[in-house]
């Protein structure tokens, strides 16, 4: 979509700390399309992206928020160099967490072009990886541009407020499998979810969920590095994710914690970042103060026998 907004043979910008399995669905479905991906690195030190000195031929540059660490990144920074530098600027964002963060339409002076997603964090169950839905928004000024449908408010002939389709191109039953959409039963389902979650739960339930999610991640990070041998690697902000050093092999330790009912996170090692001993732990809404005792118990006697 960018790069039609765009035109011309031109670049995308990642992030080199984007989640692994995102990037790998970049290459499939852009790689056969002769699209470059140009990777920008990462601090090493601070987790957060680093500003290319030049723009080359790029059409937009991706902005995490958070990244594949937990962090989160200069938005406003980020967003006013892509546009500087006649870039289009992506939003990836976690819906949860904007409950509590600034949207991306006012990220920089000009606000991000573009917002996308994985839409699970909104009452979807994991389910073993799907199905799930992404979602995707834009500037009014690009919307002939989506590869979607478009849903807006409405009245019937009696008044009362209701949704329809506005604007949906008939690409996909004309066209097929040239088309550059298709939305299937199970993500139908999965939106219609997503849409009496947030409508039970409403702007301020919403809200709260997100509190509860940073606040059990800052207790948790707390207890942890009480236990001997576990340090932060980085210090930056975060919402609900984060990362510690381990004394042991990250993978060591998560093996091992599942023998007491715990997954205890990720090892960064498996998505070749980080060192041997990182494992980024993520903490939800439904986690109690017990829960994470016993995390930090748990952590504390494999350590020991490690």
């Amino acid at each position: 979509m960018a790069l039609r907004i765009q035109g011309g043979d031109k670049s995308i910008l990642v992030p080199e700390n984007l989640l692994p399995g995102w990037r790998r669905v970049l290459d499939s479905v852009l790689g056969l399309q002769n699209i470059r991906l140009v990777s920008v690195p990462y601090d090493r030190a601070t987790g957060t992206l680093i500003l290319p000195a030049d723009a080359g031929d790029a059409a937009a540059l991706i902005i995490l928020q958070s990244n594949a660490l937990g962090l989160l990144e200069p938005v406003d920074a980020l967003t006013d160099w892509a546009h500087a530098h006649g870039l289009l600027a992506i939003a990836v964002v976690n819906p949860l967490a904007l409950a509590l963060l600034k949207a991306p339409g006012v990220w920089g002076t000009q606000g991000a072009d573009m917002a996308v997603g994985e839409g699970q964090p909104l009452g979807i169950p994991l389910s073993g990886g799907g199905p799930y839905f992404g979602f995707l928004a834009c500037r009014k000024a690009q919307v002939r541009q989506l590869p979607g449908r478009l849903v807006a408010k409405t009245v019937d002939g009696q008044g009362r407020e209701g949704f329809c389709l506005t604007l949906q191109a008939r690409e996909q039953h004309i066209r097929r499998g040239k088309a550059t959409s298709n939305i299937c039963t199970n993500q139908g389902l999965m939106v219609t979810a997503a849409t009496i979650h947030m409508a039970a739960l409403g702007g301020h339930g919403l809200q709260q969920t997100a509190v509860r999610c940073h606040e059990r991640a800052v207790r948790l990070r707390e207890l942890l590095t009480g236990v001997p041998g576990v340090s932060l690697p980085y210090g930056g902000a975060f919402f609900h994710e984060f990362v510690v050093r381990l004394p042991h092999a990250a993978v060591a330790v998560r093996d091992a914690l599942l023998g007491y009912g715990l997954l205890a996170g990720l090892p960064l090692s498996d998505w070749g970042m980080g060192e041997a001993g990182d494992l980024l732990v993520c903490t939800t809404e439904l986690l109690e103060e017990a829960d994470l005792l016993a995390y930090r118990g748990a952590l504390t006697a494999v350590l020991e026998t490690l």
